[in-house]
């Protein structure tokens, strides 16, 4: 295989191959010259979907993201007769498994490409596939990987050095990252998300394209990929059903209702963890002097009906810069507190506030709304309730709930243009028989 110049692979992720070519076809238009049937369409949709690319595209390089491991001859000649131009193999399949696949590549018109997901040495794998024989390697990583903040460019541009053949780069690509990788030497740009869950494929195309012939990197603020100290403006960046979707609908509090001035209000920090008995509030305000700038203090009252948060524990919270009160209790002063803007969460409001007896902890494991909470543990909470994060999952929920986010902004698009949810989710293909 030989390039002329950085080559634009779309990657089609999708489940159903009705979206997938409209998503090609804006795509195409927008300066795409590769076009990828990805392994969850192909799952999903057979090899037909390399079949209606080919004939939509046939100017176009298909791709036919098979990650191969076994048969290798069988399963490219199959995915060639297809109208694949090219075929992924895996990387850790045996060297056998690879080989074949080249020679069944040759028979057939295709060209192999070996994807190097998960390699232990990827550097000396790419150089020993290369020495196989196949067009092409990819240094890829997963979605998956992508979600706990890890970047393709650590070891991209030793690969690029290792080898004579076109490497290829995929791992959650945007209008940044793509002339970084140009620049460490990736001569194939794949680009999923970025491309595809823009409401606007044909413009984000362009931009990208533009951005790998200059090697210059266009500003973004979607399809990125959060960690650290950044992780506060991601959570903000989403809704708690978008968290909770990242979640497998885990994670959200139950009977905690916002009590919110602004309905559009979102609140993110970790928490600091209070259990108190129903009325006792000295644990409470005493937790609002422990409590630092953005951290979220969650009360677990065992659900009582005496409050124990009010309008001055409020202004106290607010003076310090505290994000937000989660009571799986009362709270009363209810006007004071949406007055003063503060965010609040409760399982009920009350007048009736109880006496200061300095029961109960700080700082301890607690369930509030029947989740369980740990110092810590990210809080994430709006108009639609409260949903809680565990902190060792931190980066990883608050990048798939991005990615949740990004999908719906998609879905919206086509639904505006006339399409409606079940035709574009294809519903009743989907629903769960037996």
């Amino acid at each position: 295989m030989r390039l002329d110049h950085p080559v634009l692979q779309v990657a089609l992720d999708f489940e159903n191959l009705s979206r997938a070519l409209v998503a090609a076809r804006e795509a195409v238009d927008g300066g795409a010259e590769w076009v990828e049937a990805g392994t969850p369409l192909i799952k999903s949709e057979g090899l037909e979907a390399v079949r209606a690319l080919k004939k939509a595209f046939p100017a176009q390089r298909i791709v036919a993201d098979m990650k191969v491991m076994d048969t290798g001859a069988f399963e490219v000649e199959i995915a060639a007769k297809a109208g694949a131009d090219v075929v992924t193999v895996l990387g850790a399949a045996d060297d056998d498994t690879i080989a074949d696949a080249v020679r069944g590549g040759e028979l057939y018109g295709a060209e192999v490409m070996v994807d190097l997901l998960g390699a232990a040495d990827p550097v000396e794998r790419a150089r020993r596939v290369a020495a196989l024989g196949v067009g092409a390697v990819c240094w890829h990583v997963g979605i998956d990987m992508q979600m706990a903040g890890k970047t393709p460019f650590a070891v991209l541009g030793e690969i690029a050095r290792a080898v004579t053949v076109p490497v290829a780069v995929a791992g959650g690509l945007n209008s940044e990252s793509v002339a970084v990788a140009a620049r460490a030497g990736a001569q194939i740009l794949i680009v999923g998300g970025a491309i595809t869950k823009s409401p606007r494929i044909t413009e984000a195309t362009r931009t990208i394209r533009s951005a790998i012939d200059t090697q210059k990197e266009v500003a973004t603020e979607l399809f990125r990929r959060y960690a650290g100290a950044d992780l506060r403006a991601a959570f903000l960046k989403v809704s708690s059903p978008n968290v909770t979707d990242a979640m497998q609908r885990q994670g959200a509090m139950h009977g905690i209702h916002p009590r919110l001035k602004d309905p559009t209000v979102r609140v993110a920090g970790p928490a600091v963890t209070v259990v108190t008995r129903d009325g006792d509030w000295a644990k409470p305000v005493e937790a609002i002097d422990r409590a630092g700038p953005g951290d979220v203090i969650v009360v677990d009252a065992g659900g009582g009906t005496t409050a124990i948060w009010g309008e001055l524990a409020s202004w106290s919270a607010h003076g310090r810069k505290v994000a937000a009160v989660v009571v799986d209790g009362a709270v009363r002063d209810l006007d004071a507190i949406l007055d003063l803007g503060f965010p609040a969460f409760s399982r009920s409001v009350s007048p009736n506030a109880g006496e200061p007896k300095g029961l109960g902890e700080i700082g301890v494991e607690v369930v509030v709304g029947g989740q369980r909470v740990r110092p810590g543990d990210w809080i994430v909470g709006d108009a639609s309730g409260i949903v809680v994060v565990p902190r060792e999952r931190a980066a990883e929920i608050a990048n798939r709930a991005l990615d949740v986010l990004e999908h719906e902004n998609r879905v919206r698009e086509e639904i505006r243009r006339g399409s409606t949810l079940a035709t574009v989710q294809h519903v009743e293909r989907w629903e769960r028989v037996g």
